[in-house]
């Protein structure tokens, strides 16, 4: 499974990916993004339903196929009210990546956030249901949007794989806090996983994915990643630790 961007790469990515690929680009499911669109001080967001049909019709040529799936990108980067007005934004917004879908553009649509928190308040039932909620997963993902994540999988019904999880270390695996931290108390026999292996087997939980988006631009980081596959995580030390970043969050002061 091969997952990009529009406006990855400067707006280049699906061009470049077709190009790489070549051949080979209809043995990968290939999943993309919606949402950003170049603008006159660098990437903007929007909603319109006529530029995301628009971009959703030019990545399937760029790409040089329909993509399987299609995400509308960060929707939340233009709802940051709980208005009737953000409501209506969303729900059209989803009504024509659904129609997208419809037309034959793409497989498939769902949506791709990384703050999922304002998107609760915000839901139509009445509105298209994405097929997939991608969001970020792991250690470093707070109580707010493990929470969400899981409200919004209730609300839009995304269960048996319908949930991906994206950015597991936070953008490095080189960062300090995993020099602090040894994420093996997460797993069963943990002398079998490096630390790394164990925080990217344990993101898997937290929240719930089937899925888990990673950088590729490194293959002997990539390979450790699959080896981590092998683990088992201990479910009860995944269950207090949500209860401990509830309870730390409840204890802060607004």
């Amino acid at each position: 499974m091969l997952d990009t961007s529009t406006n990855y790469l400067g707006f280049r990515s699906h061009q470049t990916l077709a190009r790489t690929a070549g051949d080979l680009l209809p043995k990968f499911t290939v999943s993309t993004k919606v949402g950003y669109f170049p603008g006159p001080d660098g990437a903007e967001h929007s909603l319109d339903p006529v530029r995301l049909q628009r971009a959703v019709e030019r990545a399937a040529m760029n790409l040089g196929r329909e993509p399987d799936l299609v995400f509308l990108h960060n929707p939340e980067h233009s709802l940051r009210e709980a208005t009737l007005h953000d409501r209506d934004a969303l729900a059209q917004a989803c009504t024509a990546m659904d129609a997208a879908a419809a037309n034959g553009l793409c497989a498939a649509w769902g949506v791709a956030s990384w703050d999922p928190s304002p998107l609760l308040s915000l839901i139509d039932q009445t509105a298209p249901r994405p097929s997939v909620l991608m969001v970020r997963a792991g250690l470093l993902v707070g109580a707010g949007t493990l929470d969400a994540t899981d409200a919004l999988t209730k609300a839009w019904d995304l269960y048996d794989g319908g949930v991906w999880g994206m950015s597991p270390f936070g953008g490095s695996t080189t960062a300090p806090v995993w020099d602090r931290i040894d994420p093996r108390v997460f797993v069963r026999d943990s002398t079998r996983l490096s630390r790394v292996q164990a925080a990217f087997r344990t993101a898997y939980h937290l929240p719930e994915v089937e899925s888990v988006a990673v950088g590729t631009d490194d293959l002997a980081h990539l390979s450790e990643l699959v080896g981590a596959l092998a683990g088992e995580v201990e479910k009860r030390t995944i269950q207090e630790y949500r209860r401990l970043l509830r309870d730390r969050s409840s204890s802060q002061p607004d």
